[in-house]
């Protein structure tokens, strides 16, 4: 084992790139309340504020991997920090941003640093905690700001915008880049254990528009932004851009993404749970964010503090899910929260959110708990399988399957939202075609329609769209269950031969 982080100072610099972590993760799902205020504010259309929502995961989506084997490359460290300033400068862009496009240019500017960040963070750890049992403590403390950062993101912009303008949900990140910035600076060690060889440009260019035009060609075409022909065409531009990259990784003798690491069935599962678990979960946080405004009529802090038990169980998740790693396995540990975690899902379809009683907030609970477990499993699955010197690049492909499974499960979750809440939802029978088929678009277009009408009429549709949506949501629920337990045999599967990678301190 390196003895450059034998020092009790290896648990401080857990600290500090975990609090760098932090702001990466909150800005995933702290929109999620802002949009209705963030839209009005700014103007923005329908399409601006999908590129608002969308870009900073696609972007990220495709930067990860090239600057997780950049770390590799010339060090944590640098890549880190700068990662750090750029982040920071994005978010003072965003918080003061006069128009839409505007906006989507710092959400650019933001992931661009965030995908510096999220790899130096599990690259530094892989490296600093050689020992199993310490790294697996480690990535559950990890992962207690990871699961938590994304489930308190709601509440946090929810209490700014009880008192501030939309901005300051962007301004928060400041205050902490200003402390992690220079704890790292001097925490971390200036000579790091590097990959041999250079940065190619060139393989990295192929792997970011591979990424980002595949699944912008997927999100286009499943959403219905753009024509089919043309989400098509970019699509199997995206596919093509990744088949040469494949290729050149298997003849150059200096490939970007050692693709050895598929080999490994704990990576492969960990990519999965990652992918999977934060799809599903985003996509019933943000339907559930807006049923509790558009439904039951509560404030963006009303709706915050509604899921406070997802927030207080996914904090405690991490460390459980080392500790329990530790007890019982990874492999068992990881199959059977999935298995809970979708059985609570479950739950909270079948529950009346009219009297949520005791039933709701501890299916809340459980599912925070669980999936949280099962996210921090998959870090423990991936940084357990590499060698220290890769963990970039390992870190890198976790961090994109949080991305892809972000922003293509809102994507996925809001199309079959669209989809069944049209299909439920009964129109006045006097409603001029025009305005039916906007109302039946989403159930934000209803109110809008039924603002244009007599106040009898719109609150029949009102009400109307409200049954509609619940019930979209109750399907949405079942669906997500589902996808959870299947995933839960696959991991199960997969984990079979799980030994983790590196000897344990004596």
């Amino acid at each position: 084992m390196s003895a450059q982080f034998r020092d009790p100072t290896r648990w401080l610099v857990l600290v500090a790139v975990t609090l760098a972590f932090l702001p990466v993760i909150i800005d995933m799902t702290v929109l999620h309340v802002a949009i209705p205020r963030l839209t009005q504010s700014l103007g923005a259309s329908s399409t601006e504020v999908l590129w608002i929502i969308d870009i900073y995961p696609l972007l990220m989506a495709g930067l990860l991997v090239p600057m997780g084997t950049l770390a590799d490359r010339v060090g944590n460290r640098k890549v880190l920090l700068s990662g750090l300033a750029i982040f920071g400068v994005a978010s003072v862009v965003a918080a003061f941003s006069q128009s839409a496009a505007m906006l989507i240019g710092a959400r650019i500017l933001l992931a661009f640093g965030g995908s510096m960040i999220v790899p130096c963070v599990l690259g530094i750890i892989r490296r600093a905690f050689e020992d199993d049992g310490e790294r697996a403590i480690a990535l559950g403390l990890w992962g207690t700001v990871g699961s938590a950062g994304a489930a308190v993101g709601p509440l946090i912009g929810g209490g700014l915008l009880e008192h501030f303008w939309w901005g300051s949900v962007f301004l928060i990140n400041v205050p902490i880049m200003l402390v992690v910035a220079p704890a790292c600076y001097f925490l971390l060690p200036r000579k790091e254990i590097t990959t041999p060889g250079k940065w190619a440009f060139g393989q990295a260019l192929l792997l970011i528009a591979g990424m980002i035009s595949l699944v912008y060609g997927i999100k286009a075409g499943i959403g219905g932004g753009q024509p089919l022909s043309i989400a098509l065409a970019i699509a199997s531009f995206g596919i093509v851009m990744l088949s040469l990259f494949v290729r050149k990784q298997f003849r150059t003798d200096n490939p970007m993404l050692d693709l050895s690491l598929f080999s490994h069935p704990a990576i492969v599962a960990g990519i999965i749970m990652a992918l999977v678990a934060t799809g599903a979960l985003a996509g019933v946080e943000l339907t559930l964010a807006q049923e509790l405004q558009y439904v039951f009529g509560k404030t963006p802090l009303e709706a915050g503090v509604f899921m406070v038990p997802i927030m207080a169980a996914a904090a405690i998740g991490g460390p459980v899910a080392g500790w329990l790693s530790n007890l019982f396995g990874l492999r068992l540990v990881a199959t059977m929260s999935l298995l809970i975690g979708a059985a609570s899902l479950a739950c909270l379809g079948n529950a009346d959110f009219h009297f949520p009683g005791f039933v709701v907030p501890a299916a809340l609970a459980v599912a925070g708990l669980t999936l949280s477990i099962g996210l921090t499993a998959s870090s423990i699955a991936i940084m357990g399988s590499v060698e220290p010197e890769k963990g970039g690049a390992a870190g890198s492909l976790e961090g994109t399957g949080y991305e892809l499974g972000s922003g293509l499960g809102i994507t996925l979750f809001g199309v079959f939202m669209a989809v069944v809440f049209s299909r439920a939802l009964e129109l006045p029978p006097d409603l001029a075609l025009p305005l039916a088929r906007q109302a039946s678009q989403s159930i934000g277009d209803t109110y809008l329609v039924a603002a244009q009408l007599s106040a009898e009429q719109g609150a029949a549709l009102i009400a109307a769209g409200k049954l509609a949506f619940s019930a979209a949501h109750v399907t949405l629920l079942y669906v997500a269950a589902t996808v959870i337990a299947s995933l839960a045999i696959a991991v199960y599967i997969l984990l079979a031969s799980y030994h983790p990678t590196g000897k344990s301190a004596h």
